[in-house]
């Protein structure tokens, strides 16, 4: 009779799954709280002392480290001195582990958690089988994920698993287990100005592409357990997502996070914005940011804050869009979007005040920072000209200041009604992004006399200012912090333009 070692955390499906083991003849073997759960419901099942012919030890510490469990995982069964090892002292073979581990992330994520607490929830029992088993998976089945369950029983019922199916599942205990490790090596290190000293990235394959960013690159999409994050994305109709479109979509749905409690609708090419704006609703939002450059607007990404109803869908009803994103969708929507069949639709949640690290490759590295979150606080702001914006200019300053964010530096915009009306992105002068954005904003006959601009780096220089002015700019928001502030505050008291400092940058390279 095969034997399974079940050991569980997490005890999704776990029940069913010792139950169509039970019923294809396996026996069972398993550890406290899980083989409590298995009897409960009716699930014959030895417990692991009975197996080892000694009690469990120190709070539950000391369970399944004894030569009766790891000797029933690492005996090859083509080899006759190991068998005839275990039989000389009855060690039953085991044939299949299932185990996941103590749940070390969520612990120290939870809000004043103690040291004590974390160090606790460290798995070496668990980690131990796994890796036991994986190594010896030629013949012992090891079981990570709860969402491979129904897929090991049906591999069972069809005969001997295949070499092939048997590396992979070994794969992702090793897999698995780094990253385990990796997080708790995190989480002990000893941080330096607020990062660790050394760090381990282990992430899952979910998606091959068909290629990177050019047909010659090879390309998938890999995730973290980041919450909020690439692996909660769920495509609801359309082609397959590629490379760029992912790019696209994560930048996009970035770009609208911005406003937490107002609908926003951010239009992107090539990860930065052609078009954003906020409105009463969705739909509005979408009408006002398609306005900012509607030729750009085609085979774009279009993102939302918010949930994606019929009128919207509607409203977008005559423009070539690649992929639209969202945190949901009304099925009324969904009905309108499946006429157009290569469309995708994507529900990703908007993630807002993350914690996170970012990431960005060099050759033979990474550099590391903060993940940039957007800080709408403007109480440190300062009027530094004679002139104060007016009430309506200090609404649109604080939405262009939020919507040059996701920007491509040097990184200029111009607004007016909160809605961007020229965006001027990633040129090497700022007085260059001046020049953009205005030929871009003149280009969608937006009126120019009455808008704001927003700067995500200081100017240098007066030149940019001065472009502004001749435009009909009336009111400037910037970081400040140029050895050149005094001139560039004159040349805004000289053309009557209201200027505001933020105090900080918004770099986005």
């Amino acid at each position: 009779m095969p034997r399974a070692l079940i050991s569980v955390s997490d005890k999704r499906g776990i029940v069913p799954f010792a139950q169509g083991l039970t019923a294809l003849g396996w026996e069972i073997v398993s550890t406290g709280g899980t083989a409590a759960a298995l009897r409960g419901a009716g699930v014959p099942v030895m417990s692991v002392d009975e197996v080892t012919g000694f009690p469990e030890l120190l709070d539950g510490r000391v369970k399944t480290l004894h030569p009766a469990i790891h000797g029933a995982l690492l005996a090859r069964r083509d080899s006759p001195e190991h068998l005839a090892a275990v039989r000389e002292r009855g060690i039953v073979p085991i044939d299949l582990v299932a185990v996941n581990l103590y749940p070390f992330r969520m612990t120290i994520s939870r809000p004043g958690v103690t040291f004590d607490d974390a160090v606790e929830n460290i798995d070496i029992g668990g980690p131990s089988m796994l890796r036991s088993a994986a190594k010896n998976h030629e013949f012992v089945l090891p079981v990570v994920d709860p969402t491979d369950y129904p897929d090991v029983l049906e591999l069972l019922r069809r005969g001997p698993i295949r070499p092939e199916v048997r590396r992979e599942f070994a794969a992702k205990v090793f897999a698995h287990t780094a990253d385990y490790d990796a997080a708790i090596a995190g989480h002990l290190t000893p941080k330096e100005d607020g990062l660790p000293a050394r760090l381990g990235l282990a992430m899952e394959r979910v998606q091959t592409l068909r290629y990177g960013e050019n047909p010659v690159q090879r390309a998938g999409l890999y995730v973290t357990e980041e919450p909020r994050g690439m692996r909660d994305l769920t495509q609801r109709q359309g082609k397959e997502l590629s490379f760029n479109n992912l790019l696209d979509v994560d930048a996009a749905m970035w770009a609208v996070a911005c406003w937490a409690n107002r609908p926003a609708c951010g239009i992107i090419k090539h990860t930065t914005p052609c078009g954003i704006a906020v409105g009463a609703t969705a739909a509005e939002a979408f009408r006002k940011a398609r306005a900012t450059d509607p030729v750009s607007a085609f085979g774009s990404v279009i993102a939302f804050n918010t949930v994606v109803d019929r009128a919207t869908a509607q409203a977008m009803a005559d423009l070539f869009v690649e992929v639209v994103v969202a945190p949901s969708f009304h099925e009324e929507a969904l009905a309108v979007f499946a006429a157009k069949k290569a469309l995708r639709v994507v529900e990703l949640p908007v993630s807002r005040g993350a914690r996170a690290l970012d990431y960005k490759r060099v050759r033979g590295g990474f550099l590391v920072q903060d993940q940039f979150e957007f800080d709408p606080a403007d109480q440190e702001w300062t009027v530094a000209t004679a002139l104060r914006p007016s009430e309506r200019e200090w609404a649109d300053l604080r939405f262009a200041w939020a919507a040059v964010a996701s920007v491509k530096s040097n990184a200029i915009l111009l607004a007016r009604d909160e809605r961007a009306i020229g965006i001027g992105a990633g040129q090497m002068s700022r007085v260059d992004s001046v020049f953009l954005a205005i030929h871009k904003a003149r280009q969608g006959e937006h009126a120019l006399p009455g808008a704001v601009l927003a700067s995500d780096g200081f100017f240098p220089f007066a030149d940019g200012v001065e472009q502004a002015a001749a435009a009909g700019v009336t009111a400037i928001v910037q970081p400040g912090g140029s050895v050149r502030d005094p001139e560039i505050v004159e040349a805004a008291d000289r053309h009557d333009i209201a200027m505001v400092m933020t105090g900080h940058r918004q770099f986005r390279h």
